[in-house]
Formats: C-alpha cells, sequence, structure tokens
C-alpha cells in the first residue's frame, strides 16, 4: 500500500475544497475539487462503491485544465467498476508542455484528495501523451507515494529526443526540397510563427508529390520524422513502399500544424532552444531507421543519389542548443529508466505524434522487471477503447496486490480482460516489437 500522507506533498493545498454528489449510471459519484500553492487546480471522483484503489491521472499537452480520466467514457467504465479517479491541471502560470512542475502538482493533488477521502489501499498513476511521460516520471520519483504505474501513447522519450526526432524530419524537408529558401525551424517567437513553417512545409511537401524525386525525398523526411505506415485513407497497412510512403506524407500533412507551433511551448519552459543537428550523421540516422527500405526503393525508382543527399543533410546541419535550455529539459522532461513500482506502458501501433519506437527507446533504459510493454493494432495518437483502459488497469493493479504480473500484461491476457468488461468496443493488443526511435542522439 503507497504511504501517502500530507506532509509528502510537495505543494499544499490553499484553497478550501468543494464536494458536490452527482450521479452515475450505476453509482452514486461524489466530485471533489481544490487548488494547490501554485495556482493549479485540482478534480476527484469517488463512487460510493470505492474499493480502495485509486487512479492519479495526468493529462496531455493542449490544455492546463485539471482532468481526472482521458474521456468521459473512460471515466464511467473506471468508475463503474469501483475506482477512484483524481488529477491536476498542472501549474496555470507555466507553459503548456508543463513538465516542469507537473509531477509536484500531481503528488500535491494526491495528497490533498488523501487528505480528504483517507489512504487508498493502492494507487496507481495513469496517463496519456505527455501524460504518459508525467505518470512514467511519477514511477520513477514514488518515494512510497505509488503502487503502480499505467502509461499510454507516452512521450517516452522525453522533451529532447521528441524535439530532435522532429527538428530532422522538418530539416530534411526543408533542405532538400527548398535548399534557397530560409526557414526557420526552432526559435519561435509565438505559436503563429510556428504555424506558418508548418504551411510552409506541408506545401513543399504536398507540391513534391508530383515527381518520383520529390516523392523519394518526403519519404526520407518522413522516416526522419518517425510517421506512422498505415493512414487513414488505406483500407489495410500497406506493404510495398509506394504504399508506405504515401501513408507517411498524408500524416506528415496532417501533423505538421500540430506539432511545429507546439515547439513554442517547448522552448517557453525550457527557456530555449533544446534540439539540436550540428555533428549530425544524417546517413548513421537512416542506416538505424526502420523505414529505410522504403526510402531507399524509391530514391532507387527516381534515379536520385541517396548517399549524396544524407552527405548534403549531414553537411549544411547547423542548429545548436542553448546550453542552459539543454540543461532545463533535461532536468524536468526526460527519464532515467529507474523505475521505483512496476509500469505497464500501452502504445497504439500507428502513432503520429508519439511514435511507437519510443516504447523501443525507453525499454533500453529500464533493466529489471518492473516494465511491462502492450500494444494495440489501431491507428492514431492515443486511440485507445474503454475497455483498453479498464484491462491495463486491471493489470498494474493485479501486480500492485499480488507481486506478480502472471498472465495478465501479456497480449492475450489484456485482450481476455479487454473483452472481459462487456463495453464492446473491440479491444485489438497485438504482439508487436517496435523498431528504434530514429534521431535519439
Amino acid at each position: 500500500m503507497a504511504r501517502i500522507v500530507a506532509a509528502l506533498a510537495a505543494v499544499p493545498l490553499a484553497v478550501a475544497l468543494v464536494a458536490a454528489p452527482a450521479h452515475a449510471d450505476t453509482a452514486v459519484v461524489t466530485h471533489y475539487t481544490g487548488t494547490l500553492a501554485d495556482g493549479a487546480t485540482w478534480v476527484a471522483d469517488v463512487p460510493a462503491d470505492w474499493r480502495g484503489t485509486l487512479l492519479l491521472y495526468s493529462h496531455g499537452f493542449g490544455t492546463l485544465t485539471a482532468a481526472d480520466a482521458p474521456s468521459d467514457a473512460d471515466r464511467q467504465a473506471l468508475l463503474d467498476r469501483g475506482y477512484a479517479l483524481a488529477g491536476s491541471s498542472y501549474d496555470p502560470a507555466g507553459s503548456l508542455w508543463a513538465l516542469a512542475g507537473a509531477t509536484r502538482d500531481q503528488f500535491g493533488a494526491l495528497a490533498a484528495v488523501t487528505d480528504l477521502i483517507g489512504p487508498p489501499r493502492t494507487t496507481i498513476a495513469l496517463g496519456t501523451s505527455m501524460g504518459g511521460l508525467i505518470s512514467t516520471q511519477e514511477a520513477e520519483r514514488s518515494h512510497g507515494r505509488l503502487d503502480a504505474a499505467v502509461s499510454t501513447c507516452g512521450l517516452l522519450g522525453g522533451g529532447i529526443d521528441l524535439n530532435n526526432y522532429q527538428l530532422d524530419g522538418e530539416y530534411a524537408i526543408a533542405r532538400l526540397l527548398a535548399p534557397a529558401q530560409s526557414i526557420a525551424l526552432e526559435g519561435y517567437a509565438s505559436p503563429a510563427d510556428g504555424a506558418a513553417v508548418a504551411a510552409q512545409l506541408a506545401s513543399l511537401a504536398t507540391a513534391a508529390q508530383s515527381t518520383a524525386a520529390g516523392r523519394a525525398r518526403v519519404a526520407l523526411g518522413t522516416a526522419l520524422l518517425n510517421m506512422p505506415t498505415w493512414s487513414a485513407s488505406q483500407a489495410t497497412p500497406p506493404t510495398g513502399a509506394a504504399g508506405i510512403a504515401q501513408a507517411q506524407y498524408e500524416w506528415l500533412v496532417a501533423t505538421l500544424p500540430f506539432i511545429v507551433p507546439s515547439r513554442y511551448f517547448i522552448e517557453l519552459s525550457a527557456g530555449g532552444n533544446a534540439s539540436w543537428n550540428t555533428g549530425v550523421d544524417y546517413g548513421s540516422l537512416l542506416a538505424r531507421s526502420p523505414y529505410r527500405s522504403t526510402v531507399t526503393a524509391l530514391y532507387r525508382a527516381a534515379g536520385l543519389d541517396l548517399r549524396a543527399d544524407l552527405a548534403d543533410l549531414t553537411r549544411h546541419a547547423s542548429v545548436r542548443a542553448d546550453r542552459p535550455a539543454l540543461v532545463s529539459l533535461a532536468r524536468t522532461s526526460t527519464l532515467t529508466g529507474r523505475l521505483q513500482v512496476p509500469t505497464l506502458t500501452v502504445h497504439t501501433l500507428y502513432d503520429q505524434l508519439a511514435p511507437v519506437e519510443y516504447e523501443n527507446r525507453y525499454a533500453q533504459q529500464v533493466s529489471g522487471p518492473l516494465l511491462r510493454q502492450a500494444f494495440v493494432a489501431r491507428r492514431g495518437h492515443c486511440a485507445f477503447t474503454a475497455s483498453e483502459l479498464v484491462a491495463a488497469v486491471q493489470a498494474a493493479e493485479h501486480r500492485a496486490v499480488t507481486g506478480r504480473w502472471d498472465h495478465t500484461a501479456t497480449t492475450r491476457g489484456l485482450q481476455k480482460a479487454a473483452l472481459a468488461t462487456g463495453l464492446g468496443d473491440a479491444p485489438a493488443f497485438v504482439d508487436f516489437r517496435p523498431g528504434p526511435l530514429v534521431s535519439h542522439r
């Protein structure tokens, strides 16, 4: 059982609690709210038939509003099974990339809720996307406050790898398709600056689709960006180079308007640019890529010299990191692999914002039996069904209570548990082994 007392919280409760009963479909749920000393708010929902397990939920990038579940459907499914839920907004005075204070605020919210409802028998961190990174940080910094963690679609490479792989892909597109143009890839003064660059890069990539050479060079950029290989326009996952490149292009133009402006908020949090490509050998990067064969095939079909383009990218790479920003992001936004509690990570195979290859990256950092990883055959970022989420939570709870994973965290065990929920939402756990994260320095 997690040993949780108010004194352990890094941020004390500052504003009085507000509680009100709310009727769920199957049970009465009491809703609590509060505010921490740094202005972060928190919420909690506790069912009348609470079984003693509390889920500390970390929400993703894009909002500083408190949440205790990924969606209303997920919240209902978890409450119906007797779980209590809690989560904070993170510090509202900071950046949307809220890693500087997120774990502090999450543990502060946990302490505040515990003061009101009593210590849970079992406490599990749960997070999605950026929140998946946060919940894994909590698992590495538990110090007795957690019993297990579940990270879904987590940015497990951390903020530095995130910025670097995106820089590599965007740089390749800009350099190979418009070498005479000056396209700023970092140092944005506002999200609008990033949005303008995203539109410019998408326009270049779209125009390039009209020629074999252009498609080959876009494929090199999307490989460095770790883009998924199955798009919404395709009935089944493609197997040939042309189909994979088309899928990655479609994900590229859909994703750029989000990822490029988002860089502003990471730089705001870090105090500058924490990514770099000086000294990077792009030939070596592509050699490690799971998508190398796709790029090679398209270059061959176009009659282009792939080695010449890779050498050109290496020769002209000139982005340098701001040292203080790099130190800041390393401190706030990375993982060590030193887990203190059992952790289950779950990822869709075709994730455009948190590449499934992150799972490979984190597995290399962790040693010992605490980590288990699971995969879902679906397109999209955080595109999990409620039954998949419930099954993952139940597996982590089983490990926390019994001290054994047994078969609960296997593909078969998770699929069986998801089907047993009766939610009828077609769970899709599958066996999978991701390739390496391209652009990890």
